[in-house]
């Protein structure tokens, strides 16, 4: 899967930033929930603990991406 992802061009860097772009859009989600006065609320707040969960994945597969391409680097 790591050779795979890395040959199509992604990189460590790309999950570091999608794990923090996932941060910042539940952080995002959870405020604007928090001035909403409807029903939709609660859904807001689902939404952004949703997103949240992306955030360690990103960050694992960012791990084991930049393991592979030192990996790469040292033959």
């Amino acid at each position: 899967m790591l050779t795979t992802l890395h040959n199509l061009g992604f990189r460590s860097e790309h999950a570091y930033n999608a794990a923090l772009a996932s941060v910042a859009l539940s952080f995002g989600s959870w405020t604007v929930s928090r001035f909403k006065k409807d029903d939709s609320k609660p859904q807001a707040d689902r939404w952004g603990i949703f997103v949240g969960h992306w955030a360690p994945t990103f960050f694992g597969l960012g791990l084991a991406l930049s393991q592979y391409e030192n990996k790469g680097k040292k033959r």
